[in-house]
């Protein structure tokens, strides 16, 4: 619907000249844009497919595994996840899965949900992640190998900082209040 209005919203440059035109939305990378969208294709199914109470049930092992050996395999799974569909797509998928595996394992479901979101945004190594590194990758000037030589030390560092910070948050709602208004300013 959004981008038929491109075709019909005026640009204002020159009189009866539109936002988009045919000529233009030729020149577009539609293959890197179906693979973006391929990947909230993949998480919508698994979600409508029953696959992601499956994979909580299946799960239910993690019940006495020692938090501070979670956050990293949560961090880590959402972060390798994020590299082959989108890391909304990712998120979509993997946040209700947190939420049973939390109440499974019977702790507060931001414990997981934390971790696994921002992991889903260390999306640095393939160009379907995220439309920034989408945008990049099509210039031209950046390859793959470049992408995972920089992004994969990122990636890292990222994990090992969120499992080093996690257990920071406490167990009261105000630790986690103040810990996502000090996440929304370093964003």
């Amino acid at each position: 619907m959004v981008a038929t209005l491109l075709f019909i919203i005026p640009n204002k440059k020159q009189k009866g000249e539109k936002l988009m035109d045919w000529n233009k939305c030729k020149k577009l990378p539609w293959n890197i844009i179906l693979l973006l969208g391929a990947g909230f294709a993949i998480a919508n199914g698994v979600r409508t497919s029953g696959l992601a109470d499956v994979l909580s049930a299946n799960l239910e092992f993690l019940e006495n595994a020692p938090y501070l050996a979670i956050t990293p395999v949560v961090c880590l799974i959402s972060g390798i996840i994020t590299e082959f569909t989108s890391n909304n797509a990712t998120t979509t998928l993997l946040v209700p899965l947190l939420i049973q595996l939390a109440d499974t394992m019977r702790v507060h479901p931001l414990l997981l949900m934390v971790p696994g979101a921002i992991g889903a945004q260390f999306a640095f190594l393939l160009p379907t992640s995220t439309p920034s590194n989408i945008v990049g990758f099509t210039t031209g000037h950046i390859d793959i190998t470049d992408m995972i030589k920089t992004g994969l030390p990122l990636k890292i560092a990222g994990i090992g900082a969120i499992s080093l910070l996690m257990p920071t948050l406490g167990k009261d709602s105000s630790s986690f209040s103040f810990a996502f208004a000090l996440l929304s300013l370093i964003e």
